[in-house]
C-alpha cells in the first residue's frame, strides 16, 4: 500500500475564501492509480508551515509520497519550492523536468514553473501546479513511474532495470 499526503499551498484556500480544487484533483488521480490518501491539508503560502508539515509527514513515516499543489509560480507569496528545498535530503530533478517538458506541449507558460521534487527519508515530495487542469496533466506524465520509484525508495524493490527475456 502506497500512502499519499496532499498539501495545498493557498492563502485564499486556507482562509476559506476559495475552494481548493487542485488537491481533490490530485487525490482522485492517485486513488485511481491504487494509492491511499492519508491526509489532505490546505495551508497558507508560508514557507515555515509548509516545510514543517512536509518534514512531519516524512519524519514520522506517515506517507511514501507527498504531493504539494500551488505556490510554484513567480508571486512573492509562491514559496512551495523553497519550503520543499528546506526539507531536502536528495534531489529528484527528472520528475519536474518531465512535467515541464510535457506541459510545454500544452502551454509555453509551463517554463515559468519552479516546481521541484525531493526525497526526505523514505518519502518522495513532488510540487505540482495550483490549477486542477495542470495537476491532472502533470500527474498523467509521472504517475506510472512513481510506483516503481517509491518501491525502490522504500526497499520494496531492488532493481531498476527491466527483466530481459532470452529466446533460444
Amino acid at each position: 500500500m502506497k500512502r499519499v499526503a496532499v498539501i495545498t499551498s493557498s492563502d485564499k484556500g486556507y482562509r476559506g475564501e476559495r475552494e481548493d480544487l487542485s488537491g481533490p484533483a490530485a487525490k482522485e488521480i492517485v486513488e485511481a492509480a491504487g494509492y491511499v490518501v492519508v491526509s489532505m491539508d490546505v495551508l497558507p503560502d508560508d514557507r515555515g508551515l509548509l516545510s514543517a508539515r512536509m518534514a512531519e509527514i516524512a519524519d514520522q513515516g506517515l506517507a511514501e509520497l507527498i504531493l504539494t499543489t500551488g505556490g510554484t509560480g513567480f508571486s512573492q507569496r509562491d514559496v512551495t519550492p523553497e519550503a520543499t528545498e528546506d526539507v531536502i535530503e536528495r534531489r529528484v530533478p527528472g520528475i519536474p523536468e518531465a512535467m515541464r517538458a510535457f506541459s510545454l506541449t500544452i502551454t509555453k507558460r509551463a517554463m515559468l514553473s519552479r516546481a521541484t521534487a525531493v526525497i526526505r527519508k523514505r518519502t518522495l515530495i513532488i510540487n505540482l501546479p495550483g490549477s486542477p487542469k495542470a495537476v491532472r496533466e502533470c500527474l498523467e506524465v509521472i504517475i506510472e513511474a512513481l510506483g516503481h520509484g517509491i518501491e525502490i525508495l522504500t526497499g520494496d524493490a531492488g532493481e531498476c532495470g527491466r527483466q530481459c527475456v532470452v529466446y533460444t
